[in-house]
């Protein structure tokens, strides 16, 4: 059998944010940081950029240091997609410290996060309701008219 170097060893972790899904791939590596095949820095508007980074902000870049992630995003709109990207580097952090460092620094790090947005570590179930007859939309129904 072939012998696994802790070089391939990685974590893969799940974003989830209305339909967007982000699929985080995070391994032991140099530090970067790259969305479907492009780095983070090109990410526009400006403000969804930092929307993105705000787990590298909050944790400091030395925690990122020896590890890559790679991301992949799919579906939903920008802003579903940035929300969802966000969250899934912040899990596949926890989970990959979880795994291959230590339990105490994980622990920091999730309280870290949780303290700053419970969403960059849940889901938000929330969906969209499926739209029914007799209107519009889902609880919208057509006007009543007598004559």
């Amino acid at each position: 059998m072939a012998e696994v170097s802790l070089q391939q060893l990685g974590i893969r972790a799940l974003g989830l944010q209305k339909n967007a899904v982000a699929v985080a791939y995070c391994k032991r590596g140099k530090g970067e940081l790259r969305l479907n095949g492009s780095p983070l820095d090109l990410i526009q508007p400006d403000t969804m950029r930092y929307k993105v980074l705000e787990p590298v902000l909050l944790l400091g870049k030395q925690r990122f240091a020896n590890v890559d992630i790679r991301i992949r995003v799919k579906g939903g709109g920008h802003v579903s997609q940035i929300y969802a990207i966000r969250q899934a580097i912040a899990k596949a952090l926890v989970a990959f410290y979880q795994k291959y460092v230590d339990e105490q620094s994980k622990n920091e790090i999730k309280d870290i996060l949780l303290q700053y947005d419970r969403t960059l570590l849940v889901a938000d179930p929330r969906r969209s309701e499926p739209k029914k007859f007799g209107g519009h939309g889902a609880r919208a129904r057509f006007q009543k008219s007598y004559r």
